[in-house]
């Protein structure tokens, strides 16, 4: 673990983290307008300049005609329709080159100056490897929707995304570090009950946005448009089988994953407040007391966005909105876990 503080690696971190979230919710974009698989190559070097000319966009035209989701979703399409979704996914490739970029010149740079010692440097090497494995990851989705169907695996799409999140965790862990410091008993220092019920928290906020990305992959939020009721029950007959119970619906059957995120999200309404009352009658600071109020309202408002992308049967806007707002929510909750941790290691010294 990083012992060294430096404010410019701070800077450099939080940056980072900010672009990966934005790569999440602009991949969500990418999602809903879709466009992810209008590239069907993976040019790491030569993608970075899109196609010039005429010809060269015909052939590119031609490549994306032979997929599953131009035959049976878009053949109506026109190469001026085809050049909007390219765009946007070209787009999307390019931040993530962006990124990347971002990540290896400052760690490179941060390490010959000795910012960054040698022998702390696992972490950052660390987040490298994962950022190479989620851009990996996101060419292995989109190729699973260019052979036989016009739809990439959601089991891939949200292994994707969860690639994502952990890096994002990584690099906001090691950022909040530089700026509160490092504590060298944080490993092995005991964890509070209230620490414990911060972790369960974030793990319940994990399970719901992989949840997300099974809806985002399985398009199950178009599956009902109304508000407390599915279909106009409460619980739909065979939601979780319709000759009894089977697991596989869980995370297969687009009307089951969806009613799990309806109601998974709750959850985390009753979680953060239990977490918030359990640091006031322990004498938290009122920072973190206050903070926790904060976080409240903000699951209060993702929820009721979630209610809203339903009613607008998933209008772009409000589902980006949406998705931006459960990244916003891990990122509050990376912050409070580090700091309740950080509080523990005090108690231990």
């Amino acid at each position: 673990m990083p012992q060294t503080r430096h404010r410019a690696v701070m800077t450099w971190l939080f940056l980072f983290a900010f672009v990966v979230a934005f790569l999440v919710v602009f991949g969500g974009y990418v999602r809903l307008t879709r466009s992810g698989l209008s590239i069907v190559e993976w040019n790491p070097i030569s993608g970075v300049i899109p196609p010039i000319g005429e010809t060269a966009w015909q052939e590119e035209f031609a490549k994306y005609q032979q997929t599953p989701e131009f035959r049976h979703v878009n053949s109506w399409m026109t190469l001026e329709d085809y050049k909007r979704i390219f765009y946007i996914e070209w787009l999307h490739r390019l931040i993530a080159r962006l990124a990347g970029l971002l990540y290896a010149l400052p760690a490179f740079y941060f390490l010959a100056r000795k910012v960054i010692p040698w022998k702390e440097f696992g972490m950052y090497f660390i987040m490298g490897v994962l950022f190479v494995a989620q851009a990996f990851m996101g060419w292995f989705m989109v190729a699973s929707g260019l052979i036989d169907r016009p739809a990439v695996s959601h089991f891939r799409l949200t292994l994707h995304l969860l690639f994502a999140l952990t890096l994002l965790a990584l690099a906001l862990w090691t950022a909040f570090g530089h700026r509160y410091g490092f504590h060298p008993r944080e490993r092995r220092a005991p964890w509070s009950p209230l620490s414990k019920l911060a972790a369960f928290a974030m793990a319940v906020l994990v399970v719901q946005i992989s949840y997300g990305g099974l809806v985002a992959g399985l398009k199950a939020g178009h599956v009902s448009n109304t508000w407390p009721l599915m279909f106009g029950q409460w619980v739909p007959r065979g939601i979780f089988g319709t000759e009894g119970f089977r697991w596989g619906n869980l995370i297969e059957a687009p009307q089951t994953v969806v009613f799990i995120h309806r109601w998974f999200a709750f959850a985390g309404l009753i979680v953060v407040p239990w977490l918030y009352l359990r640091a006031r009658r322990a004498g938290y600071p009122p920072e973190i007391q206050h903070g926790l109020g904060w976080l409240i309202l903000a699951v209060a408002a993702q929820i009721g966005l979630g209610v809203l992308v339903v009613l607008s049967n998933v209008h772009i806007p409000i589902a980006s909105l949406h998705q931006a707002g459960a990244l916003a929510l891990f990122w509050l909750a990376v912050f409070f876990l580090h700091r309740l941790r950080a509080r523990d290691a005090e108690r231990a010294a």
